[in-house]
């Protein structure tokens, strides 16, 4: 007999599996085997136009960002270059030239 994975939602034990889904009868939670596994193992991050980010690339910054204790916005079409990639609500970690350390949303980037 073969185990099957918890929900990923509620973690809850009873799933079962109908049609190549994974369903789980508490939350009405459905996934396949492909998408647990992804999920699992990377976060995908992508910019304004729909492109991958990966540790490493430069981007532009797409429209002027009010900053919290600055006095200066971070204008449109800033250029940041080895951005590091960070699993959270603002998930570009980089050193901007000017303000030194930001947290980014990837919506308000593209990549060069």
């Amino acid at each position: 007999m073969t185990t099957l994975p918890n929900c990923p939602n509620c973690e809850s034990a009873y799933t079962y599996e109908d049609r190549g889904l994974f369903v789980c009868p508490e939350c009405a939670h459905e996934w396949s085997q492909e998408q647990d596994s992804a999920e699992s193992t990377e976060f995908i991050v992508k910019d304004s136009n729909g492109n991958i980010l990966v540790d490493g690339d430069s981007i532009t910054v797409i429209k002027d960002l009010k900053v919290k204790g600055a006095s200066n916005p971070i204008k449109q079409g800033t250029k940041v270059k080895n951005i590091k990639l960070v699993d959270s609500d603002h998930n570009i970690d980089c050193k901007i030239d000017g303000f030194g350390p930001m947290k980014l949303k990837s919506e308000f980037v593209k990549k060069l």
